[in-house]
């Protein structure tokens, strides 16, 4: 069921705990029961697309940690105040939303929140998914031994170059050989159109991880197009997978892109 038109959240079935990781504290919203599964927002932060996406990982038998890296929690995503938060997280430093070849401090908390959820849900590890502005993070969080079911949807940094890989070489090519020692695998979702994650980023990934990335290329016209005003002012192109562009009915590729992911985690996690 789509989330109302222009009511925030409450996320009134999460318990938001603050998490103190390397000295900074940050909110994170905790629901459900079994193996972790970090949820990372995209632009403009944990919008109602985002938390049912969330209630989707949550109701396939995980534990969802849904941390609160920008934005308002549980907002509806308006187009002014979605805009300045954009904004703001292009010049945070937590960030690098310009800078290919090195990966966004924000990620090394974020390993740590894998480490940390890893340890109180147990199983045989983590399964992390970032979206947009946070869709190459899952991808670096493979950096800590306890992520094992990485899923980028619409990687979209760096901002300004449409081949750019938001993560440094080394750390990379460390990605790569972990892949390849451990069997494991990245799923990445991107639409045709998206000018915001274009193909040459599908391409670059493809060379640097081989047969272990597994794109999916969704048609445009599988998109929603009744989306939050912030979608439809700055957004102007399909775009966000499994949230505001998704369409919840048999059928959709959008529904099967959902399917697979929760399919993904369960194949790794449930070992």
């Amino acid at each position: 069921m789509a989330p109302s038109q222009a009511t925030d959240d409450p996320l009134a079935d999460f318990e938001r705990r603050e998490i103190t990781l390397n000295g900074a504290t940050k909110a994170v919203h905790v629901a459900g029961s079994g193996p972790a599964v970090i949820v990372m927002a995209e632009m403009p932060g944990i919008s109602p697309h985002v938390a049912r996406f969330a209630r989707w990982v949550r109701d396939a038998g995980f534990t969802v940690w849904m941390p609160s890296l920008f934005g308002r929690d549980g907002a509806w995503p308006a187009a002014e105040e979605g805009a300045a938060v954009f904004q703001r997280a292009c010049v945070s430093a937590e960030f690098r939303a310009f800078a290919a070849g090195e990966a966004s401090p924000i990620t090394a908390w974020l390993r740590a929140l894998a480490a940390l959820a890893h340890g109180e849900c147990g199983g045989p590890g983590v399964g992390a998914i970032g979206m947009c502005f946070t869709g190459n993070f899952a991808l670096t969080m493979m950096l800590e031994p306890a992520v094992l079911a990485p899923v980028l949807c619409q990687p979209s940094l760096p901002l300004n170059d449409p081949a750019g890989l938001e993560i440094a070489a080394a750390d990379l090519a460390a990605v790569r050989a972990r892949l390849e020692r451990e069997d494991l695998a990245v799923l990445a979702y991107r639409f045709a159109g998206d000018n915001f994650c274009r193909a040459q980023r599908f391409a670059a990934y493809a060379e640097a991880l081989g047969d272990r990335f597994r794109p999916r290329v969704l048609p445009d016209e599988a998109a929603n197009t009744d989306v939050p005003p912030f979608f439809a002012r700055h957004v102007t192109t399909p775009h966000s997978v499994v949230t505001a562009h998704l369409i919840d009915a048999a059928g959709q590729p959008t529904t099967a892109a959902r399917d697979e992911i929760l399919g993904f985690f369960s194949e790794r996690l449930r070992r």
